[in-house]
């Protein structure tokens, strides 16, 4: 399975943007930065949130979003 952003195990799983920030206790333009950006979420958001998306930790990527559409164009080059 190639690794996902933040945003689409949320997107994958149903909620919206202010709906999964309620679940876990933060504000949506907190989540919105770091579905932009994961590099530095806290551990113990991640866990919550791959527990809400229900996914595991191993398939949700961190880092900036732009990096893991270089990473999946990169594993598509690999594939061919």
């Amino acid at each position: 399975m190639l690794e996902i952003s933040l945003r689409a195990a949320r997107i994958n799983a149903g909620f919206t943007l202010k709906e999964a920030s309620r679940e876990v206790g933060i504000h949506h333009e907190t989540l919105a930065k770091y579905e932009k950006d994961s590099g530095n979420i806290p551990i113990n958001l991640l866990n919550e949130l791959s527990i809400l998306y229900q996914i595991q930790l191993d398939y949700i990527f961190l880092g900036k979003r732009y990096d893991l559409i270089r990473t999946i164009r990169n594993k598509s080059k690999i594939a061919t």
